[in-house]
């Protein structure tokens, strides 16, 4: 008998996310039966959408998120012992799967792809669902077009940072907005983008003139917000944005939002799109994803930086340090 722990919302979240809004439980986990398998946990990913779903699901239930763990016991000839997986099971330290059955959105497990010697954390990064979420939210609703002018909010996250490398490789002009100086030193120096701001200590509009004096034509939209009204009114005709989150107000009263310019006067006389998506949209071919992202990542024109917290029972400071924006790149959890 394998004991487990993982973490349960007992109380919907009220602004910031409270260490009381959850429990951490102790159980043992049943016998494997035919199909299953017993997956150790090693990484664990902290991400926005973990707080954006919590008002979704009925209290209390199991904290979702992916993860990567080693298959300690199998009843699944597929999966012999010692295959990395990547699962959704969220913030356990051990649980059991069944990879020929699949219950929700992202319930499923699936083979870490081979890294060729990077840390297998990379497999719920840049060649994970944040990865994923990069190349089909931005190349699918963008639809870039070499010479164009890009820009990324949140552009120093675990899916800006990916999105505006991959506008790089498309061959675009790439503008970023992060939080620090620090982070837009990182895109700047690092990661390549063109230019890039510290939105709190700059006037984006007028910052976009001078980054962007021939307009803008693709927007990835992490943040929402005033700032992103602001950018949509330095669209170019027919420009496409691509609504990935609103990570400035998940944290707020969901009935005080904070409001924002009109956008509609712009939409209208631009003629512009404006989509939001799900990931889970493409489903299908998230292993086109990750074969073309590991690709990318091998060939040094994706670079990846992980935002590291060590040990199981700081998961939770993990998740609310993300949602604060300590972390430049991906925020993951080493267990």
């Amino acid at each position: 008998m394998v004991k487990a722990r993982k973490y349960v919302v007992k109380k919907h979240f009220e602004g910031i996310p409270k260490r009381e809004d959850f429990e951490i439980v102790e159980y043992d986990l049943p016998p494997l039966q035919n199909g299953e398998l017993l997956v150790k946990a090693e990484w664990v990913s902290v991400d926005p959408y973990q707080r954006a779903y919590n008002s979704k699901y009925p209290v209390p239930y199991d904290q979702f998120g992916f993860i990567v763990g080693e298959v300690e016991d199998t009843r699944n000839p597929r999966f012999t012992i010692g295959t990395k997986v990547v699962t959704h099971n969220g913030w356990c330290d051990y649980c059991v799967v069944n990879p020929n059955e699949s219950k929700g959105m992202f319930d499923f497990v699936y083979k870490l792809p081979d890294l060729k010697g990077l840390s297998p954390s990379v497999g719920i990064g840049a060649a994970g669902m944040v990865g994923i979420t990069a190349y089909f939210g931005f190349l699918e609703i963008c639809q870039p077009k070499a010479g164009e002018t890009v820009v990324v909010t949140g552009a120093a996250g675990a899916v800006g940072s990916i999105v505006g490398q991959i506008a790089k490789i498309k061959g675009c002009k790439v503008i970023g907005f992060a939080g620090t100086d620090d982070k837009v030193a990182w895109l700047q120096n690092e990661l390549g983008f063109d230019k890039a701001y510290n939105y709190k200590t700059c006037n984006v509009n007028e910052v976009l003139k001078v980054a962007a004096p021939n307009g803008v034509d693709c927007y990835f939209d992490n943040v929402g917000g005033e700032m992103s009204s602001i950018i949509i009114g330095h669209m170019n005709d027919f420009g496409r944005v691509s609504v990935c989150g609103s990570i400035s107000a998940y944290n707020d009263d969901v009935s005080q939002l904070p409001r924002a310019p009109i956008l509609q006067f712009h939409v209208v006389m631009k003629q512009l799109k404006i989509e939001g998506f799900l990931v889970h949209r493409w489903l299908n071919r998230w292993p086109e994803a990750i074969e073309e992202l590991c690709k990318w990542v091998f060939e040094g024109k994706i670079k990846t930086k992980e935002h590291i917290t060590e040990g199981f029972d700081n998961i939770f400071n993990a998740f609310v340090g993300m949602l604060a924006g300590d972390n430049t790149g991906k925020a993951l959890v080493k267990l």
